[in-house]
């Protein structure tokens, strides 16, 4: 079954006609939309990044029968080549904080990641997308700041809070896993606009038709 988890970007987009569902995890509990996919909302109970049961939520779609898992999450550019309103389907991520992990007692080797083919499945789906790049996650919920910014950008292309923790913890769950993100803005630093968690919620809203017709494209195509 296709999985898709959504953020900031679908609060204002026309889901599809799905049934809800409340998901009890060793973890904690958590609300689906299922029905020929499952969706989640990550922002459940108006959670910032960092209070995110990240652990309950990637357990409640495994336990939904999710094998394949596309992750949507709203990003801002380290780069001046990737504009705000590109859209990037990264290859790699880099964490600045400790990702959970469902393995608490015992180590367990996986091979974390986005999943290669399953990422050049949706970039076939979404073919205006940027293929390639690094997202790094921060912890949140502040933003970066600009020195941080500046280091950021040595190593990686787009920064968010989210979706490291996610695609960790989906390959921990046995899933192939990639990531959509949409560019909403410049990181701290790189434009003269200040950057701030109102302009962001506001690109999200300015963005909600094209969020909401690309799950419809990846549910048409993927699931």
């Amino acid at each position: 079954m296709l999985g898709i988890i959504g953020g900031t970007s679908l609060l204002f987009t026309r889901l599809p006609d799905l049934e809800r569902r409340v998901i009890h995890t060793p973890f904690g509990n958590s609300e689906l939309l299922c029905g020929r996919c499952a969706l989640l909302l990550r922002h459940q109970q108006n959670r910032p990044p960092h209070r995110i049961n990240f652990r309950s939520h990637l357990a409640s779609l495994a336990l939904c029968g999710v094998t394949r898992l596309v992750t949507i999450g709203s990003a801002g550019s380290l780069k001046g080549e990737i504009p705000p309103g590109s859209i990037v389907i990264p290859s790699d991520y880099i964490s600045m904080t400790s990702i959970p992990s469902i393995h608490d007692n015992a180590i367990r080797h996986v091979h974390p990641g986005f999943s290669a083919g399953f990422s050049r499945q949706l970039a076939a789906v979404i073919p205006e997308a940027r293929c390639g790049g690094v997202y790094v996650q921060t912890p949140g919920p502040r933003i970066e700041t600009k020195a941080e910014v500046r280091l950021l950008a040595a190593g990686a292309d787009i920064v968010g809070m989210t979706i490291a923790s996610e695609a960790t913890l989906a390959r921990e769950l046995g899933m192939e896993i990639a990531a959509l993100c949409t560019v909403d803005n410049y990181a701290n630093g790189l434009s003269d606009e200040v950057l701030t968690y109102e302009h962001i919620l506001k690109c999200a809203e300015e963005n909600k038709d094209r969020t909401g017709a690309m799950v419809e494209r990846i549910i048409g195509g993927l699931a």
